[in-house]
């Protein structure tokens, strides 16, 4: 099975660009078409746009699954352009080429929920985490976290901070389950973040300092630690 996780360093497309194109040289036809729209991808994410829908159109729809990427890679890029009308069209044709590959189909749905009105995005949210939950495909399955993370954003700006609670609680879990550290404190900042939202501020308070000292202990920081550190000790009186 292709990896295109390896080849991928969202921090650096420049770098993923070069992977990319060497990957596509030694591989298969139709890995070339999937190769392809990566490329693409991370020549977009440099904001050469016209290059990379360039390079979308050179790629062979050759099956379903490549069809799906294309028309997703397009929709990305539009979107990333400020063009979500153009957009649209696109990620709708992905969700619905995708069917059946679970990964890119989560992927697509994910990408128009973020176009969506408010009323649609909740549905496509929950479309979205039904179907990764549901899948024996591990990579579509780690989309869980990401999903529920939205799903938690959309309830805080609604204002239902229990709702979000629970969702950014359940996307806590999912990420300890994946092992990544780095966005399992994401995971539970935002867990406390809501905790203060719902005057929660002696949980809050415990959770983000617990934060700021595993932060110290690896010799990083995090700003929005600090910022929220600064708000719940002023609203605590600094107990």
């Amino acid at each position: 099975m292709l990896d295109l996780t390896s080849l991928w360093d969202f921090d650096d497309p420049a770098a993923s660009e070069k992977r990319f194109r060497l990957a596509i040289r030694g591989a298969s036809p139709r890995d070339q078409h999937v190769l392809m729209t990566q490329l693409a991808r991370a020549v977009g994410l440099q904001g050469r746009y016209d290059d990379g829908l360039g390079l979308l159109d050179a790629t062979t729809a050759v099956d379903p699954e490549v069809t799906a990427r294309i028309h997703l890679e397009r929709g990305r890029i539009l979107r990333t352009r400020g063009l979500p009308d153009e957009a649209r069209p696109e990620l709708e044709a992905a969700v619905a080429a995708a069917v059946g590959c679970d990964e890119v189909h989560v992927d697509a749905l994910h990408m128009l929920a973020l176009i969506a009105s408010r009323e649609e995005q909740s549905a496509l949210h929950e479309e979205a985490l039904r179907i990764a939950r549901a899948s024996a495909d591990l990579r579509a399955r780690d989309w869980d976290a990401s999903l529920l993370n939205n799903i938690g954003m959309a309830h805080a700006d609604a204002g239902e901070w229990h709702d979000a609670l629970a969702a950014f609680e359940n996307a806590w879990g999912a990420r300890e389950r994946q092992g990544d550290a780095g966005r399992t404190r994401i995971a539970r900042w935002m867990v406390a973040w809501a905790l203060r939202h719902l005057d929660r501020t002696t949980d809050a308070l415990l959770m983000q300092r617990a934060l700021k000292a595993e932060l110290t202990a690896i010799g990083e920081h995090d700003p929005h630690v600090d910022e929220e550190l600064a708000i719940l000790e002023a609203t605590s009186g600094g107990r």
